[in-house]
């Protein structure tokens, strides 16, 4: 049976230069390669070692990048390897197939939704009202499914987003802080209910994943074995599960270590398959 792997993006296994944290001297930083361009310019790295294990992996697990990204943002990743089969975004409420998406799965999404927690409107308008421009540099609709705020975190009130998660978990949403982002994300849109779904169809006994935010908390504990790396929120709050390696590593080196415990991991388990 093939192995699942379901790992986050941003900040797990693809890092801007503002979140690269290459704190070695200069003569001994890794090699990078660019696996993102927006506007003609360079976005997003790995490094070369990460890129490699990573097209290794591809040939021999079920690779599935689960993201938060819109399509259109994911679609500008150029990740190295097999072009994967499946793909997840808007954190579950898109999830394609050969690039394409499956649009039975996206209603059954938006069904689930409408039934379980206050409506986008509700929560963008409350955004809003409630968000200083003094520290709001955009406010965002993402795919009909959630909302997000792009702002200046040195300015950002400390305890903004605690009140703002007080209000929207009374509403069925949640509240991510990631990096210069502020997300509200409905609670029934995870990654892990699609990461679910790719395993009944792939036939999966075994599926791995990795992330940084509480946003892929989910996905961690639905995993039969996860990793998140020394940065982001998960790290910041010291979230722990006894299947989740805590990992010591920040910045893109915790991408690459991500991508040899997985590989590690999948090699392990193949005679399992055989």
């Amino acid at each position: 049976m093939p192995v699942l792997v379901a790992s986050d993006l941003d900040r797990t296994l693809i890092y801007s230069s503002a979140a690269l944290a290459l704190t070695m001297p200069d003569a001994r930083a890794p090699r990078l390669l660019c696996v993102e361009v927006h506007e003609s310019r360079p976005l997003s790295y790995m490094t070369e070692t990460a890129a490699q294990l990573l097209t290794r992996l591809g040939d021999t697990a079920v690779f599935v990048p689960t993201t938060t990204r819109t399509r259109k943002q994911y679609q500008r990743i150029n990740l190295p390897g097999p072009p994967p089969k499946y793909a997840i975004c808007a954190n579950g409420g898109h999830l394609l197939v050969d690039g394409a998406t499956d649009t039975d799965w996206h209603a059954g999404v938006q069904a689930r939704l409408a039934d379980e927690c206050a409506p986008l409107a509700e929560v963008s308008e409350h955004l809003r009202c409630s968000a200083d421009p003094v520290w709001v540099r955009k406010h965002r609709i993402a795919e009909d499914l959630f909302a997000y705020l792009v702002v200046e975190r040195e300015l950002l009130p400390e305890d903004w987003v605690k009140e703002l998660a007080v209000w929207a978990e009374n509403r069925g949403w949640t509240v991510s802080l990631q990096g210069r982002k502020i997300y509200a994300v409905p609670k029934p849109l995870t990654k892990s209910a699609a990461v679910r779904e790719i395993a009944r169809r792939t036939g999966a006994e075994l599926t791995l994943a990795a992330g940084d935010s509480l946003l892929d908390a989910d996905l961690l504990l639905a995993a039969d074995r996860g990793w998140r790396p020394g940065h982001g929120e998960l790290a910041d709050t010291g979230w722990a599960a006894p299947h989740v390696g805590a990992l010591p590593e920040r910045g893109v080196l915790a991408g690459e270590r991500i991508v040899r415990e997985f590989l590690e991991e999948t090699r392990t388990a193949a005679p399992l398959g055989g």
